[in-house]
């Protein structure tokens, strides 16, 4: 079981976090939030991260704001700095990794932590693999073609908020730059993987999808 703490960004200000620690040793994983925050779905991931051997930090982006419905998240996404959370949080979480003791650190997200995971592996030069949830940012923030470490998607084929088409346009960037990314769509929802939402959750794609994820950092973090 993880626990709350703080760590430094670059700037000298703190930022609160989920520490799910896997002991001296391991690599490291920076979890990126959903856009309804800190949730404890998140915080169960990091956990669950730590039991195969990654010691996972979950930024709290909204500083302990918990969004109640889809109109407040919209509304707390659409007011993050995403620059700030880049350049600042996520940069300082894989610091705070390092300092432990990480010898590599990844990044991985969901919806809006997704779009912030290619921010993150555009922005951030430290970390060694990437993996995306159904998130992809807007390419003048964090062009893919730019993204400098090995990167694995996970996407849905019925998503209208992170469509097929943005999804074939990633990774078309990506392909142009002489990119290999391993993307795989899913025949199912966005947030597919998020298990406290019912009406979404396809259990299938997201064991397949997770089995996919953990095969891919214990391959690049080792």
């Amino acid at each position: 079981m993880g626990q709350m703490i703080d760590f430094s960004r670059p700037d000298g200000g703190t930022t609160p976090a989920w520490l799910a620690s896997a002991g001296p040793g391991a690599p490291g994983l920076v979890l990126i939030q959903e856009w309804w925050g800190l949730k404890p779905h998140i915080k169960n991931i990091a956990d669950r991260l730590a039991e195969v051997g990654i010691t996972t930090l979950a930024p709290d982006l909204y500083r302990g704001r918990i969004a109640a419905d889809g109109d407040e998240a919209s509304h707390l996404m659409n007011n993050l700095d995403f620059g700030d959370a880049t350049h600042q949080d996520l940069q300082g979480a894989a610091n705070h990794l390092r300092q432990l003791g990480a010898a590599k650190v990844g990044v991985m997200g969901y919806c809006m932590g997704g779009a912030l995971t290619i921010a993150t592996a555009v922005h951030v030069p430290t970390v060694s693999a990437a993996v995306c949830y159904y998130g992809i940012p807007p390419a003048e923030f964090a062009d893919p073609a730019r993204i400098h470490t090995p990167f694995l998607g996970h996407f849905a084929t019925r998503d209208d908020w992170c469509t097929p088409e943005k999804v074939q346009d990633l990774k078309q960037r990506m392909n142009a730059a002489g990119l290999h990314p391993e993307i795989h769509m899913y025949e199912a929802d966005h947030a597919f993987s998020n298990v406290t939402r019912p009406e979404v959750y396809d259990e299938k794609a997201a064991q397949l999808a997770w089995d996919r994820s953990l095969a891919f950092l214990k391959q690049h973090l080792a």
